[in-house]
């Protein structure tokens, strides 16, 4: 054992620091080691050398594969494999608890209630491996480990290399056998070949008996004697050795045990459903479970290879066969309670969770009598959904692997929390989430990948901590993260600068580095089916074959789905579980905006009928244009409409520019752009005529933002981050500055410890209206406007984007009432905010915290708008169950891999 010890711990020490053996059996030893990569503990398991002699290296790496997809709260999932100086191994989670035999040892019985729950566990996970042609054929309490009450099937994965390596005969050479014989069902007693899931139902209602009775169904001195009861005996009935057992919990383990598959529960879901209906009995039309069924109607009892087939192995693993009886696709309407509907949140956000059991949907919900929304759980066996407690003003959601948590943000701040299913006090996790949050996704290593400031992505424990950035986008921007299998990568949708193109990329969680996965999609998922799911910005979802090792498409995309409803940033309402459950709400996702003016009245008329990537639209200083940022395929270019005639003309062509501002007079725009391979601020003749001059020395354009040119034509105000030079605005926050037109002399309008965005100059030049996030929310402050002075708040809840009206009026964004706010200001040499008034219901509208989606005529009475299509009333989710068949039946059609 030493020679083992020393040979693995030099073999593996690049990947994993060997601490000590935990354990052995009869298959495999187990070592406690440190992950040197993820800086975690694991169990490190080894097959003894005679097995791996018979199983050979390539084929037990290519068969155990299949574990790696099996992605559920209560199976253990398998990190890593391999074969280092000729030893095979195989990884998975070091799960500081007890093995459900280690308890019985313990306490011999469990409770009634306890014993049902870790069983229902158990055929949660069994259920879902069936769905995929996956069978375990050694379930037994060593193979069950409990943490904090989750049971988690351990151990699995040598069972599918034994079998396609043709193990079973030249095991019986070694002594080796799988299965363990007080657990075996009798047609695997009995060596037969074609075993369904319907063994493992077996073995888990062996397992349940002995959590009730303290001890297996079949007792006997030997493993051939125990072979030859299971073969012959009925199993006595739990009730009469513990009359504390329910009726319908012993009939639902005796019809588990039934000698003919044929006469089980077709699934460990309904073995599961039974141990919870207290009206479930045996039915009298069947033969009775336990006993044998006439000779005519079952086959020949083997059991002659008993003698010398059956010895206590360490674990079998699941077994793929080939197409078990799975459930079929399910679609429903989920219908809320009267007086409740789903929260109207964010364009960003995407309201929906699907737990990993697909048993439970979270969904972001406003009850009767209140106005704020908050976190609602309904699970799909009840008829309403109930609220969390802890989540109000929730948005965007989603579970921890096991299912017990749920992680969202709210507006009110810029924090990533959680509290449990049940609900509770929450708990931050993060306080660095982007402002319009763009996704977090769990992983099952225990970490959350998440948008956090400045559209990057940073990685952080599930139980809080430092987080680190994964990606840093420089300008652009990396949305709606989904970690792969084992925590190691994670898709999201990366965009360049400006946006004007989206692709799938995945990132290294250790090299940082990013590839591109699928060019020009949005969104992304894994699923268990070895396919990589994306959407596209027409609202539509694709299927793809995916190698979630190499982190390569392997194969064609087939359609899926179609008519999901989308957000702002391609946020695309649809959740997925790892069971196969998934939520959509249904509706005409967006290929775009639509340009239209808007007066305060809230009559709209459409500027530009045909929908587009439109973003930043300007009013022309006379009213009778505007400039606007386009998205193509290349990037995103401003682009001027004129209202009299009717023509869309492209102003810009170079790199990627956006977010245009008019000069006073009108005769130029600025912009930003990175036609120099750095973003710059620029400025371009209206007409066309000549070409763009950089403003300024490029200091300016750090991470630039909103532009706005004040109306005696000297400034040009911008948002960006301080360089280091800068002294005391050197805090690598968004900060104001203040560009000289002609000489590109750089001021700082505003700069705190604080963020501060969207800086505006009132038409007299005096002062400058922006938001900042300075109170832990962002709200709108005037100050003046590069002088010195106090400043002064004049928002009264969460607000963004201004802009002025006139001297006195300004107009915003109000985040808590999605309303478009006019404020009625005093100025004199403070400011005072005599009424507030709603101006237009906003939320049909684009919107953003970094840049106004709007813009106010001259005279105050038009705004210029972009109007998000597809979006008005919410309609009711769409539930769709087993899903992943339907994946598979239709990438199978159309040749998709």
């Amino acid at each position: 054992m030493t020679d083992m010890l020393e040979r693995l711990t030099a073999a593996l020490a690049d990947r994993y620091t060997i601490d000590r053996q935990i354990g052995q059996g009869g298959m495999a030893t187990v070592f406690l080691a440190h992950d040197v990569r993820h800086n975690r503990n694991v169990a490190v398991k080894v097959l003894r050398p005679e097995l791996s002699a018979i199983l050979g290296g390539e084929r037990f790496l290519k068969e155990i594969e299949v574990t790696a997809n099996l992605q559920h709260p209560n199976i253990l999932p398998l990190y890593d494999s391999g074969e280092a100086d000729s030893f095979l191994y195989y990884v998975m989670p070091f799960i500081e608890g007890e093995s459900l035999r280690d308890r019985l040892n313990r306490e011999k019985q469990l409770g009634v209630e306890d014993a049902v729950e870790i069983a229902r566990g158990v055929a949660g996970a069994l259920d879902f491996a069936h769905q995929r042609g996956v069978i375990h054929r050694d379930i037994k309490p060593e193979n069950i480990l409990l943490q904090a009450g989750q049971a988690l099937v351990a151990d699995f994965g040598i069972a599918l290399a034994l079998s396609a390596a043709g193990g079973g005969t030249r095991l019986t050479e070694t002594g080796l056998s799988v299965g363990t014989p007080h657990y075996m069902s009798p047609e695997q007693a009995s060596a037969d070949r074609e075993l369904d899931g319907r063994t493992d139902i077996y073995s888990l209602g062996a397992m349940l008996y002995e959590m009730l009775v303290g001890q297996p169904p079949f007792i006997a001195p030997s493993a051939q004697a125990i072979v030859a009861k299971i073969l012959t005996e009925t199993p006595p009935p739990a009730g009469r050795d513990r009359s504390a057992v329910p009726p319908h919990v012993d009939a639902a383990i005796q019809m588990s045990m039934a000698k003919l598959p044929a006469d089980r529960f077709g699934s460990a879901a309904a073995f599961s459903a039974a141990l919870v209906n207290p009206s479930f009995t045996l039915a009298t039309t069947a033969v009775a479970p336990g006993l044998a069924a006439p000779a005519a109607t079952r086959r020949p009892v083997q059991w002659a290879v008993a003698a010398g087939m059956v010895v206590v192995g360490l674990a079998a693993g699941f077994v793929l066969r080939g197409s078990p009886p799975a459930p079929d696709v399910v679609r429903f309407e989920l219908t809320l309670t009267d007086g409740q509907r789903l929260g109207r949140s964010t364009d960003e956000d995407v309201p929906l969770a699907v737990s990993p059991d697909g048993r439970l949907i979270v969904y972001v919900g406003v009850d009767s009598g209140r106005a704020e929304r908050q976190l609602f759980a309904r699970a799909l066996d009840r008829t309403a959904g109930v609220p969390i407690p802890g989540t109000e003003d929730a948005a965007s959601p989603f579970f921890s692997p096991d299912g017990l948590w749920i992680a969202f943000t709210t507006d009110e701040d810029d924090r990533l929390k959680k509290v449990p299913v049940t609900g509770g006090p929450p708990i931050t996790i993060a306080d660095d989430v982007n402002d319009g949050f763009a996704g977090g996704s769990w992983g099952d290593d225990g970490f959350i990948v998440y948008n956090s400031s400045g559209f990057n992505l940073s990685r952080v424990s599930g139980a809080g901590g430092v987080p680190e950035v994964l990606v840093d986008v420089e300008g652009g921007a990396a949305f709606w993260p989904s970690v792969l299998p084992g925590g190691e990568a994670v898709l999201f949708e990366r965009c360049e600068a400006g946006c004007g193109r989206t692709d799938l990329a995945v990132v290294d969680v250790v090299t940082k580095e990013v590839t591109v996965v699928v060019p020009g999609a949005t969104r992304g998922w894994y699923v268990p089916t070895g396919h990589l799911l994306y959407a596209t910005e027409e609202g539509a979802v694709y299927g793809v074959a995916f190698d979630a090792g190499r982190r390569v498409v392997t194969g064609s995309p087939v359609p899926l789905l179609e008519g999901v409803a989308d957000g702002q940033a391609n946020a695309l309402r649809l959740a997925i579980g790892a069971s196969g459950a998934m939520a959509y709400l249904p509706g005409s996702a967006s290929s775009g905006n639509r340009l239209v003016e808007v007066d305060r009245s809230g009559r709209e008329t459409v500027i530009l009928e045909r929908p587009g990537q439109y973003a930043h639209p300007r009013w022309s200083p006379s009213g009778d244009r505007v400039a606007l940022t386009i998205g193509g395929e290349s990037g995103s270019q401003i682009w001027l409409y004129d209202r009299g005639s009717e023509t869309l003309s492209q102003l810009t062509f170079e790199g990627v520019s956006f977010r245009p501002t008019w000069s006073p007079d009108g005769s130029r725009i600025a912009f930003y752009s990175n036609r120099e391979d750095a973003w710059d601020l620029y400025t371009k003749p209206a007409d066309g005529s000549g070409t763009a001059q950089r403003v300024g020395d490029g200091r300016d354009t750090e991470n630039g933002g909103t532009t706005f040119w004040t109306r005696d034509g000297e400034w040009i105000v911008v948002d960006g981050t301080a360089d280091v030079e800068d002294g005391a605005a050197a805090d690598g926050d968004e900060d104001v500055f203040a560009i000289n037109a002609e000489t590109g002399e750089r001021r700082e309008a505003v700069a705190t410890d604080a963020e501060e965005e969207t800086g505006a100059v009132s038409p007299d030049g005096r002062w400058i209206a922006h938001g900042s996030d300075e109170s832990g929310t962002w709200q709108v402050y005037v100050r003046p406007f590069l002088e010195e002075g106090g400043r002064w708040l004049v928002s009264t809840g969460p607000a963004m984007t201004p802009l002025w009206a006139s001297n006195t009026e300004l107009v915003y964004y109000d985040v808590a009432t999605s309303s478009l706010i006019s404020a009625q200001l005093e100025i004199g040499t403070s400011v005072r905010v005599l009424r507030r008034e709603q101006l237009v219901d906003w939320s049909p509208y684009a919107r953003s915290s970094s840049s106004p989606q709007y813009d106010i005529s001259r005279d105050g009475q038009r705004i210029v708008a972009l109007r998000t299509t597809g979006r008005g009333e919410i309609a009711a989710p769409i539930v769709v169950l087993n899903w992943h068949r339907e994946i598979l039946r239709r990438m199978e059609a159309q040749g998709g891999g």
